[in-house]
């Protein structure tokens, strides 16, 4: 059997960190995931999808990110039951995530824009940021049809550095 989940979404709130009665961090949030079509008005419409996640990987979710960042979870769908403080019976379905990717850089507004720094990056010619960390890799050839000098572009999926992607450049 297969139970596997993969999203990509922004917190629709701050997580909410627990830790359970044999001291286990626990971490729920909601995130909000984009459907890949559009109603009859041309609006995208959204799921808000309940995440749990427990131990370290619940403490780093509760410090690095808040109500709108941008995150990948992947993980296992999962149902439950418990009976609230009235005596009723409350049926929940939520994704218990193995791994929870931060799919912004440190210090982002949560906004889907980028961080200073990436523009001050972006407006001295560095696609990749790579000059900041020495990695400059301007080597050129000469195209031997036309003379011209052209510079070699770095591999983008190369390096640790951040991936700056937008929700119109994800498929869902």
């Amino acid at each position: 059997m297969l139970n596997r989940v993969v999203l990509v979404g922004r917190l629709t709130k701050d997580p909410e960190l627990k830790v359970s009665q044999s001291n286990i961090s626990v971490v729920n949030f909601t995130l909000a995931v984009n459907r890949p079509f559009t109603d009859a008005n041309g609006e995208r419409g959204a799921d808000f999808i309940n995440i749990v996640t427990f131990r370290k990987q619940a403490e780093n979710v509760n410090q690095y990110l808040k109500k709108g960042s941008l995150a990948g979870v992947d993980g296992r769908l999962q149902s439950r039951t418990y009976e609230n403080k009235e005596g009723q019976r409350v049926y929940v379905t939520e994704v218990v995530a193995d791994s929870v990717q931060f799919l912004e850089p440190k210090g982002s507004n949560g906004s889907g824009g980028q961080s200073s720094q990436q523009n001050e990056r972006s407006a001295s010619g560095s696609r990749y940021g790579n000059e900041s960390r020495g990695q400059n890799k301007s080597d050129s050839y000469t195209n031997a049809y036309n003379g011209q000098s052209k510079q070699r572009e770095e591999n983008p999926f190369k390096g640790d550095g951040p991936v700056d992607i937008s929700d119109d450049d994800l498929p869902f």
